[in-house]
Order: C-alpha cells, then sequence, then structure tokens
C-alpha cells in the first residue's frame, strides 16, 4: 500500500492521499471523505500494478485527478478520474461500481472504458468504435469527456516512456481528436498544453527549434510587456476603468508551428509572437479598453473580433484586437471580464457552470455534442469518427439564417451544407441560394457573416449526383448518398410490383388485385420465398431474383384459383371509346376535355376534373392548387385511359435545369433530351450572375415514367446542380 512514500513529486511532506485531498479544498468535507474512500478503492484494485515508467500504477489516476480537480470539477467527476482504469484494467466490474459509488459515476467510468471482448477487423476498427462509444456516453454527459481528457493530457506528460512508434500514434491522435475537443468545450488550458506535447513527439526538431528560439527572445519580450502594461495600467486609471488584471504571456509552440507551416514563413517572420490579456470587472469596461488600446497604438486592419457581441459555439466571449505597439511590432491585446476569463479557461468543466445547470443527475448537455451524434446516425464506426473530423473539428464559419440564427459550419462548406445542416428536405429540395441577397452558385464558398437564404420547390426532382462534389461536410454527402439509394430501391419496388401485377393480369384478367394482393397472402409468399418483406420480394422480382411467374402463380392458388387449368391466352376486353387526350370522365360520355396548363398532368400522376363554364372538362394534378380553390360542386372523377400512357400520345411539361455555366452545358442537356426521345418544343437560356446558368425547357413526353427517365439523364450532366418542373 502506498501510504508513506512519494513517486516523482518532489516534496516528500505530503503523501499521496493527501495530496489529492489538499486539492480537493474547494468541495465540503462530506465530499473529501467520498473522495478518500474512493481513492482507497482504486489503490487496492490496482494493487501490483505498474506502468511503463516503474512507477505504482495508482499515481496515474491519482494524477488524473488532480488535473480535474484544477477544472474545479464536481465530486462525481473526481471520483470517475480515480476509478476510470479499474474495470478496464482490474477484476472490478460496473455493476460493482455502480453498487459502491452509484450509478452516474458508473456510467462516467463507463465512458472512457474501452471496448473488451468484442473482435474488430482491424485495430482503426477497434479504436473507431471506442470513440463512438466515448462520443455518445458524452452526449449523456459531457463530464465522460473531461475525464477522457485528463487521462489523454496525463498520458501525454508522461509519453517518454513509450516506444517511439505508440509516441507518433498518440499525439496524432490528440490532434485529431482530443484537442479539437478541448477547444469545443472551450477548455483552452488543456488543448494547449496537449498541443505543444503532441507537436514535441510528431516534429521533435521543430518543436525544439522553436522553444530554442524563444528563450532567446525571452528578455526582450519581457521588457516589451512591462512597457505596455506600465502604458495601459496608467491611461485605464485616468479614465477610472476599473481592471482585475494585465498580463502578458507568448504565443504557444503549436500555434507559432501553424503559423509557420500554413503561411510558408521562418520564426523570424512571425511577429506576433505576443499577446496582452487585459482583465477587467464589468463588461461595459471591455469597450471602454477597448478604446483606449486603439487611441494609444494602431489597429490592423481586419484584425479586430468581438466574441462578447457574438460568442463562440463553446461560450468563449472576449475582445481581440491587434495593434503595432510601441516599436512598430504587431502585438495581440484580449480584453475580457473575470466571469469570460474563467469560461475561456475552463470552458463548461467550470465548477460554477455545473452549479448554475444543476446537480445530481441533471444532464449536461451541449447542443452542438447532440447534433454531433444525430448527423452521424447510420454510419459504421469509422465513418462517424471521419465524420465527425471533417464536420466538426475543422475551421469553422458563422453564417445566419434568414431569421438571424447563427448555423456553424467547417470551412470550405457551401449552401447545399447550410440546407442539410437546417433539414434534409431542405437540402433535397433545393433548387438555388442566395447569400447577402444575391443569387451565387451551388458551390459558393461560404464566409462568416454571410446571410444564407435557400430556395426550395416541391416540383424539384431531388439532389443531382454532382453535388456529392460539391459539399464541403460529411453530414450532406451522407444525406446525398441515402437520396439516391432510397430512389433506387423505390424504383425497383415499384417496377418489381408493376410486374407482378402485370404477370397476374395476363393470367387472370378478371381477377381484383386488390383482393390477390392482400397484406395475408404477401406474407405467405414472404415466408414461402424466404425473403424479408413486402419490399424486398419486389425488389427481387425486378432483379429476377425471385420468378415473377412463380410469385403470381402461387398468389392465385392462394386465392383459389385452379392455376394449371387457367387459360394462357388473353382475352381482349371491350374497348373503351378513347377521348383524343386519352381520359376518361366517369359518369359523362362526349364531353370536352382538355389538359390544364397551370400543373401539365401527365399519365402515370394522381388526377382530377373540374366542370368549367362552357370549355368542358379541365384535368389537372390533385395536388395542384387551382383545384383544391373549385367548388365540391363542380368536380368531376377523371382517370387515364391508359394508366401509365400508350407510347403514342404527347404530354408537354416544363422543366428548369440550374447549374454552373460553361462551354457545351446547353448542347449536353438537348443531347439528354433527344436520347431519351422527347420532343423539345422550346428552349430558353440564360446566365445569372457569377456564372449561375438557368436552363427553360418545355419538353413533350409519354407518361410520368418517361419524364422521371428523362430528368435523371439530365440531373447526371456535369455541373448540373437541380432539376425541377415548372408549375404555373
Amino acid at each position: 500500500m502506498i501510504d508513506k512514500t512519494i513517486f516523482g513529486y518532489g516534496d516528500d511532506t505530503y503523501m499521496l492521499k493527501e495530496r489529492l485531498l489538499e486539492k480537493t479544498s474547494y468541495l465540503t468535507s462530506e465530499d473529501q471523505a467520498e473522495i478518500a474512500r474512493a481513492y482507497d478503492y482504486a489503490e487496492k484494485a490496482h494493487e501490483g500494478q505498474f506502468r511503463r515508467s516503474g512507477e505504482p500504477y495508482i499515481i496515474h489516476p491519482v494524477e488524473v485527478t488532480i488535473i480535474l480537480t484544477e477544472l474545479s470539477m464536481d465530486r462525481e467527476t473526481l471520483i470517475a478520474g480515480l476509478l476510470h482504469d479499474v474495470v478496464e484494467d482490474t477484476g472490478v466490474t460496473l455493476e460493482e461500481i455502480g453498487q459502491e459509488f452509484g450509478d452516474t459515476i458508473a456510467h462516467l467510468v463507463d465512458g472512457v472504458t474501452k471496448l473488451k471482448n468484442l473482435k474488430f477487423r482491424s485495430s482503426a476498427e477497434n479504436q473507431a468504435e471506442n470513440f463512438r462509444k466515448m462520443f455518445l456516453a458524452m452526449a449523456k454527459d459531457d463530464r465522460v469527456i473531461i475525464c477522457k481528457l485528463a487521462d489523454r493530457l496525463h498520458n501525454l506528460r508522461t509519453l517518454q516512456h513509450m516506444p517511439e512508434e505508440k509516441q507518433k500514434k498518440k499525439a496524432k491522435e490528440t490532434l485529431e481528436i482530443f484537442a479539437p475537443l478541448a477547444h469545443r468545450l472551450g477548455i483552452s488550458k488543456i488543448k494547449w498544453e496537449m498541443e505543444d506535447l503532441s507537436l514535441r513527439y510528431l516534429d521533435s526538431p521543430q518543436y525544439y527549434r522553436i522553444v530554442s528560439l524563444m528563450k532567446k527572445k525571452r528578455a526582450e519580450r519581457e521588457r516589451l510587456v512591462q512597457e505596455i502594461i506600465g502604458v495601459l495600467s496608467e491611461k485605464l486609471a485616468e479614465q477610472n476603468v476599473e481592471v482585475e488584471s494585465i498580463s502578458g504571456r507568448p504565443k504557444h509552440i503549436y500555434s507559432i508551428y501553424r503559423k509557420m507551416k500554413s503561411q510558408h514563413k521562418q520564426f523570424n517572420e512571425i511577429f506576433d509572437l505576443l499577446a496582452i490579456r487585459v482583465i477587467v470587472r464589468e463588461t461595459s469596461s471591455c469597450y471602454a479598453a477597448l478604446g483606449l488600446v486603439h487611441t494609444i497604438w494602431k489597429p490592423m486592419p481586419g484584425r479586430f473580433k468581438d466574441y462578447i457581441a457574438m460568442p463562440k459555439p463553446n461560450d468563449y466571449q472576449s475582445l481581440h484586437t491587434t495593434v503595432l505597439g510601441p516599436r512598430g511590432e504587431p502585438v495581440e491585446v484580449q480584453i475580457r471580464t473575470v466571469k469570460m476569463h474563467r469560461t475561456a479557461e475552463y470552458g463548461i468543466a467550470a465548477h460554477w457552470i455545473y452549479k448554475e445547470l444543476g446537480n445530481g443527475n441533471t444532464q449536461r448537455k451541449k447542443y452542438w455534442i447532440n447534433k454531433m451524434v444525430e448527423e452521424q446516425e447510420g454510419r459504421d464506426a469509422q465513418e462517424f469518427v471521419e465524420g465527425v473530423k471533417m464536420d466538426w473539428f475543422t475551421d469553422t464559419v458563422f453564417v445566419f439564417t434568414p431569421k438571424t440564427d447563427v448555423i456553424e459550419l467547417p470551412n470550405g462548406a457551401c449552401p447545399l451544407d447550410f440546407a442539410y445542416r437546417i433539414h434534409t428536405e431542405i437540402g433535397n429540395k433545393c433548387i438555388g441560394a442566395m447569400v447577402n441577397d444575391k443569387i451565387v452558385p451551388l458551390d459558393y464558398k461560404l464566409k462568416t457573416g454571410d446571410k444564407v437564404h435557400i430556395i426550395t420547390s416541391k416540383h424539384s426532382y431531388g439532389p443531382s449526383k454532382d453535388w456529392i462534389k460539391i459539399v464541403g461536410t460529411s453530414h450532406a454527402r451522407h444525406k446525398i448518398r441515402s437520396w439516391f439509394k432510397n430512389q433506387v430501391k423505390e424504383d425497383n419496388f415499384l417496377k418489381g410490383k408493376e410486374m407482378l401485377e402485370k404477370q397476374i393480369l395476363q393470367t387472370r384478367p378478371s381477377v381484383n388485385l386488390t383482393d390477390i394482393l392482400s397484406s395475408k397472402n404477401l406474407q405467405q409468399v414472404i415466408q414461402k420465398f424466404k425473403s424479408q418483406d413486402v419490399n424486398e420480394l419486389y425488389s427481387g422480382i425486378a432483379f429476377s431474383v425471385y420468378s415473377v411467374q412463380s410469385v403470381a402463380d402461387y398468389l392465385l392458388e392462394l386465392a383459389g384459383f385452379e392455376v394449371d387449368m387457367v387459360e394462357k391466352i388473353v382475352k381482349n376486353p371491350p374497348k373503351k371509346s378513347k377521348s383524343k387526350i386519352g381520359i376518361h370522365v366517369k359518369g359523362i360520355d362526349n364531353v370536352l376535355v382538355r389538359l390544364s396548363r397551370c400543373c401539365n398532368p401527365v399519365p402515370g400522376e394522381s388526377i382530377g376534373g373540374f366542370i368549367t363554364r362552357g370549355r368542358g372538362v379541365t384535368v389537372h394534378r390533385l395536388d395542384c392548387p387551382n383545384l383544391s380553390a373549385v367548388e365540391p360542386e363542380r368536380l368531376v372523377d377523371v382517370d387515364w385511359e391508359e394508366p401509365d400512357g400508350d407510347g403514342k400520345k404527347s404530354y408537354q411539361v416544363d422543366i428548369e435545369v440550374a447549374g454552373l455555366d460553361r462551354n457545351g452545358l446547353l448542347n449536353e442537356v438537348l443531347r439528354v433530351v433527344e436520347n431519351t426521345r422527347a420532343a423539345c418544343y422550346a428552349v430558353n437560356a440564360k446566365v445569372q450572375p457569377k456564372g449561375f446558368a438557368h436552363i427553360n425547357l418545355t419538353v413533350a413526353i409519354h407518361n410520368r415514367n418517361h419524364l422521371d427517365s428523362l430528368v435523371d439523364r439530365v440531373k447526371g450532366v456535369r455541373d448540373v446542380h437541380s432539376v425541377r418542373r415548372i408549375i404555373q
């Protein structure tokens, strides 16, 4: 038992347990007693275990818990920190932890425990599943990820004891997952240290070079800091601005490294290596201090950011400005209140935030965490993790909806990403976009501050395959692919159903299809042919997995027909008198019938009609607003004499094609129309600002299937973004 020996702490006057309890002095004596009990439990569980450094294992969970105390975490989180490895590395079970310390702590421990006893195809899949488990647990209680961040930070601090290959793997993983998570949660104190430690193992020469160069400039930097603090303190006192503190800090090593890499500069070309932080007491004092800073030193254009008026999603608030300092060098000045500073350092981990949200079993949720998990639904673990990294852990832009709500998107996102972030159907029905009240192409790169309005149409034919190359988020890409996947399923379903109905009628022309295809009969067919459901049955018929003849014969047998005795030759049904446009008006003969120009119905679509004054019967699509406005007494039942069209008559339809203008676009669209055997009666093409093209076509088609085939072919043309049917 470790009760008298200290391992590597330098001060041997404190035992390990006492050192930990001293750090929890902000808690009640009852809480501290529980933490002491948890320490004893963890110490006993890890007895006889050692880390690679040779130190007793108990030191690791204690150090993790001490990091959590520096974030002022609550009792439950600290106990979870002490116990976070007992399930993974000892014989203790989650059930035992739940019985001993409660279900909440058991949930926190489970969230940071790796999956065991499961077989994975690869280590990458194993790691991805562990990350997904962690993210899902985080959505229920974000203290899970705070425990995990503390665990990862201490592992980084002791990474020198690991093999080089594992050092690089852990460091890379930290920069891709854990540091961005810390940033998202607003815990800059952990984020900066993680980034610097990771860089040390990923690019050691550059890390130590920057450290060495910064040491050389330390004396000069300290003189500059004192000079700026002196001037600012004097001026702020003259204006009676109450200041809590003014301090200077050098830029973090990793931020300098990133700037050198992204801007292709040497260390001596990076001038703004210093940040001055002014902490005031009131929000109004922030703006007063900003005015004084700009009065004393000249501000650099485009380098001012007001995160007080528009906080970051992680609740970060501060004023940032860069000025030319006393010696003409750029100096960043950050101005915030005491409360804002605490949030900037500790984010949602700050103890006072948990007090505001409530203790006990209150679920501490953040909008972006739930949105992140929700958007990755339906993906395997590796897709899930890649999607999270792409959509949530990259540089971001902040844009506005027409109602001025702020939407956060990754850098490089376009209006389609915005549309799918709002709602899947908004994305699927998108036919155009306006940014800052101007029409823009769908591949326009959104910038912070843009106001975005998505133009939709219920007559849109859905996404174009070209959109997959345009969008910048995995969420939008997944939704587009899902739409096409569902379309294929629906098309196969309808095709198989049509084939089966046709086969039944060829064998028995007079049967009632509704009776033959009852749910009871279909269920027996599904069992006989070992299909999963009706969807799979019809799709299987379309792909010839199941014989349409066999399925039809079995259904007729179930209905009581002697299939073998059925006459296979189809008798011609009595002919109906057909109107010139192929419409039959029920109960009325020899009446003038015309198709409305507002919605241009075609065979295969549901239709309705109404009696006009002196012009016979006008036929509309059932979803046409003009039909719903007609008095009920004037409505009549109409249907197509050939439900899917006989392939001889033609019906005019207006469609609009939108996309990026380029040489040959119109010719390619017209060639597709010609190849689908659709006559083109009119063409009107125009180019909007910024090269966005609109092509209006009037085409003659035979039926709805013909129209759908034409639309699908046009949507496949390169640079075509959307196709919609024009309803007047």
